[in-house]
């Protein structure tokens, strides 16, 4: 299943800088775990704001809901998800999105 998500960060501004740093850099190395995994497959920034728009390719409801509660930064996100699918009217119509072979942990 694929799903839009959109998530918005708002780290506190009394959060200790060196905790902000780990975060960020523990966020980032799960965002590209699961990239690599073909899970989190497309990621884009929001000009202006501290927010991306993504969609991710998962087997359900349940598994988005466990993989976003993996992030590190989960803690300081709005997050809006909604479901996806396929327009008749795109180049694509029949094809699907490849399945990875192996998924990361939702650690």
């Amino acid at each position: 299943m694929l799903f839009h998500v959109r998530m918005d960060v708002a780290i506190p501004r009394d959060l200790d800088p060196a905790e902000r740093d780990r975060l960020v850099a523990r966020e980032k190395a799960r965002a590209l775990q699961l990239q690599e995994h073909g899970i989190w497959v497309h990621l884009w920034r929001v000009v202006g704001a501290y927010s991306n728009i993504s969609v991710f390719d998962v087997q359900d409801t349940g598994e988005l809901h466990d993989l976003l509660w993996s992030l590190p930064l989960f803690p300081f996100m709005r997050v809006e998800v909604t479901a996806l699918t396929e327009h008749p009217s795109t180049q694509r119509a029949g094809q699907t999105v490849a399945e990875p072979t192996v998924r990361p942990p939702h650690t």
